[in-house]
């Protein structure tokens, strides 16, 4: 319903704008690309084929799947909402701790901070303790600590590949987006999924990457995000995706890329037993160390795109499987949709899809990023240009501010004062919950691949609910009309009082200048 040609963000989206900073430097440093050696990828790499493993039955992990499925829901799969960040890296760990037969994970960004030394360093030990480890990482930001992929991949049982590499290896990745600007579609197709199986009994999907600021362990800003905890005959499904991807062309084995690294084991060894902020007592890393979960039960489906999307010449021409489903899903809506996405970029097609729900009396609520708030002020300007149109079509806009006055519950406000949202996630009548790795803009449908999960749940999908509404209380804009119906009005709480902003909130001049520039060089397509 919202984006047939929706356009989304540019490769990294994390945190202080780390694609966009380096954007902006290739006019300065362009001239030196001339003499500078192009770098290419290694021909004729091998590829050994490998496949999920069998589902073992007497693991940990199978017994508290088994525990916390009731008979009469055995055919259905199970779910669990993480939306606390501290809980969410704890869960992580704990399944890690707790595999005894495989660990896959598939993410955008490991980042080079603790908690991504922390997530390396775990599941080095789970591999020297008899676990088969598969890491398919994007390799966008993978140059930033390749001395520890290369420390795990030489592990006998664990092997790290590397997707859609770019040809320039061992440098910062400006010079590295520079030496690789002969391949730019290359550069501009990137694997955004999240995802995460355990012995092939559980699975975690989601908005988050690993690293501090998805886990609210940053001091100087967060993202507020949301991951779902999977278990049943979905898990299947997950499990063959994650294969399809592994065994592609475009994941490239880290030997092949990497010079050989021991010099990391000692400090993986050293950050695996390093402290995990604590989550709540009753949270979800805690009910897997007890040994049964708290879960919905529902039936659900896998929206997904091939590996073949991030090469495929024609990507721009029409919007991926993951778009195209997740969209025919909220165009059915028959009474309402709630979606929460970080970018926001509808288009001219997006505004017909939401002009004709509305038609249909559909109540439309969307909720992104303030331009105080985002980490990718490009994406803001794209979304921007069209705000007033959806207020005038009766579409709920909030944007949520970057300074958290009250800490709403459940989706937990960053200890910092900067807060940016990073949850993607839709709610179709009050029974559907979408979230995955999707945000509703034309880089998620045309040139990243990603992943989703629509869950038949209303139960879930209320729990989903009442977390946006809270933070949609407690630490939002919510944008209106003014009275001539010409220009927009932010509306904020603050002290507990009500009050009215004329202009947009956490602008000057010349930032807003700098990004009107920057805009004129970047088209929406690339948004």
């Amino acid at each position: 319903m919202f984006a047939a040609p929706l356009d989304a963000h540019l490769p990294s989206r994390a945190t202080a704008s780390r694609w966009w900073q380096s954007a902006t430097s290739w006019a300065v440093l362009l001239g030196s690309l001339v003499g500078a050696g192009c770098g290419g990828l290694p021909q004729r790499v091998e590829r050994q084929p490998s496949w999920s493993l069998p589902v073992a039955e007497d693991t940990p992990l199978a017994w508290l799947v088994r525990a916390s499925t009731p008979p009469q829901q055995a055919q259905q799969s199970g779910f669990r909402l993480l939306a606390d960040g501290a809980d969410a890296l704890a869960a992580r760990l704990a399944l890690i701790g707790a595999a005894r037969h495989s660990l896959d994970l598939q993410y955008f960004l490991i980042s080079d901070d603790a908690s991504g030394e922390q997530l390396l360093a775990a599941l080095y030990a789970a591999a020297q303790r008899g676990v088969r480890v598969r890491l398919l990482l994007d390799d966008l930001y993978a140059g930033a600590h390749e001395a520890r992929l290369a420390a795990l991949d030489r592990h006998a049982l664990a092997e790290v590949r590397l997707f859609n590499p770019l040809p320039v290896r061992g440098a910062g990745l400006g010079w590295r987006l520079l030496g690789s600007l002969h391949e730019f579609n290359r550069i501009n197709r990137r694997m955004h999924n999240k995802l995460f199986i355990a012995d092939g009994h559980i699975a975690l999907a989601g908005g988050r990457n690993i690293g501090d600021d998805y886990f609210m362990r940053s001091t100087v800003a967060n993202f507020i995000d949301l991951d779902v905890l999977a278990t049943g005959p979905v898990v299947d499904e997950l499990a063959a995706l994650f294969d399809r991807f592994w065994n592609d062309d475009t994941a490239y084995p880290a030997a092949s890329l990497l010079p050989a690294g021991r010099e990391a084991v000692v400090a993986m060894a050293a950050a695996a037993s390093a402290p995990v902020d604590a989550a709540d007592i009753d949270g979800s890393a805690a009910q897997i160390r007890r040994g049964r979960l708290e879960l919905h039960f529902a039936s659900a489906r896998v929206f997904a795109d091939a590996p073949s999307k991030a090469s495929r010449a024609d990507a721009r021409l029409q919007p991926g499987e993951a778009m195209a489903q997740s969209l025919a899903l909220m165009s059915a809506a028959r009474s309402d949709v709630k979606i929460a996405s970080p970018y926001f970029v509808p288009g001219a097609g997006g505004l017909a899809l939401m002009h004709e729900a509305a038609a249909r009396g559909i109540d439309i609520s969307v909720m992104t990023n303030s331009l105080g708030a985002t980490d990718e002020p490009l994406a803001y300007r794209g979304y921007r240009r069209y705000r007033l149109a959806m207020l005038k079509m009766g579409v709920r806009l909030a944007e949520l501010s970057p300074v958290h006055g009250e800490r709403p519950a459940g989706l937990a406000a960053p200890r910092s004062s900067l807060g940016r949202l990073h949850a993607k996630l839709a709610i179709v009548d009050q029974r559907w919950l979408l979230v995955g790795s999707l945000n509703m803009d034309r880089r998620s449908s045309r040139l990243n691949t990603e992943l989703a999960l629509a869950i038949d749940s209303p139960a879930l999908a209320g729990e989903a609910a009442a977390l946006l509404q809270r933070l949609w209380a407690s630490n939002n804009y919510e944008l209106r009309l003014s009275p001539a119906e010409d220009r927009i009005e932010w509306l904020a709480l603050e002290d507990g009082k009500p009050v009215v902003h004329l202009a947009e909130p956490h602008v000057n001049a010349f930032g807003q200048l700098v990004l009107r520039f920057m805009s004129l060089w970047v088209p929406e397509d690339l948004l």
